[in-house]
């Protein structure tokens, strides 16, 4: 989907449990160069070439890769992409996040010596193969709040917490757009908190929230939900005041 002149959100689709969810990378890319926040699940390589190649975005000109945070539907296909194009990628994410994304650190919501007999049990097998295998990918470069990227007239980094220790997102300044991450949610057109299910911290993530009104924002891009045109400041300060998340 055409958010703004070299904008475009990526809809990928996966069928889980009988469920079909939809995630939400988004590309930018002007002449020269492309970049992409978020890449999905591992094996979704082809899906993001495919609609990269819909709008006319060779996937050699991808440079630069940013994640949000550290979840596997946001990091999975990173080890492909640097596969593809032969590690001429440069890796972007906070430090708060990287030991996860690296490694190091298993990631904290699909860390099955977290989980109870009851719940591996439940997991089908290839989803228990995946957390017992994650991607793990080497961070080139890290963010921090209020950092900007020299990228498309300028990407403002925003340190938004709480649904992961390392969780950032981005204003796009030229277009006026954020990139959520998970940070909000759309649903019905409105745009709620973080889902409580999946946030480490819920406090921290709603308290991060109120950065977005420093802003000038047109557009919201949610990770899950997809993209929202309007002032999101209403909608922010009713989550802010508790009268919905």
């Amino acid at each position: 989907m055409k958010v703004a002149s070299g904008v475009e959100v990526i809809e990928l689709k996966i069928e889980a449990l009988g469920n079909e969810i939809v995630l939400n990378p988004t590309l930018v890319w002007d002449e020269k160069m492309s970049l992409l926040i978020d890449t999905g699940i591992p094996g979704q390589l082809t899906q993001i070439k495919e609609s990269m190649a819909k709008v006319g975005v060779p996937v050699d000109t991808l440079k630069a890769i940013i994640l949000t945070h550290q979840d596997i539907d946001h990091i999975g296909s990173v080890p492909q992409f640097l596969g593809e194009l032969n590690n001429q990628i440069t890796i972007y994410a906070h430090e708060d996040d990287k030991p996860y994304i690296e490694g190091d650190l298993p990631l904290i919501k699909t860390d099955t010596s977290r989980m109870s007999k009851e719940e591996l049990e439940s997991l089908p097998k290839e989803v228990k193969h995946l957390y017992n295998n994650p991607p793990k990918v080497k961070v080139n470069r890290l963010l921090e709040d209020k950092q900007e990227l020299p990228y498309f007239g300028g990407i403002e980094v925003i340190y938004t917490p709480g649904h992961s220790p390392g969780h950032i997102s981005l204003y796009l300044k030229q277009t006026k757009t954020l990139v959520a991450g998970d940070a909000l949610v759309k649903v019905n057109n409105q745009l709620l908190g973080p889902v409580k299910q999946t946030t480490l911290d819920m406090d921290t993530a709603i308290e991060s929230l109120r950065k977005f009104l420093n802003y000038e924002i047109e557009t919201v891009i949610c990770y899950h939900g997809g993209v929202f045109i309007g002032d999101p400041k209403p909608h922010i300060s009713k989550i802010l005041n508790k009268q919905f998340i």
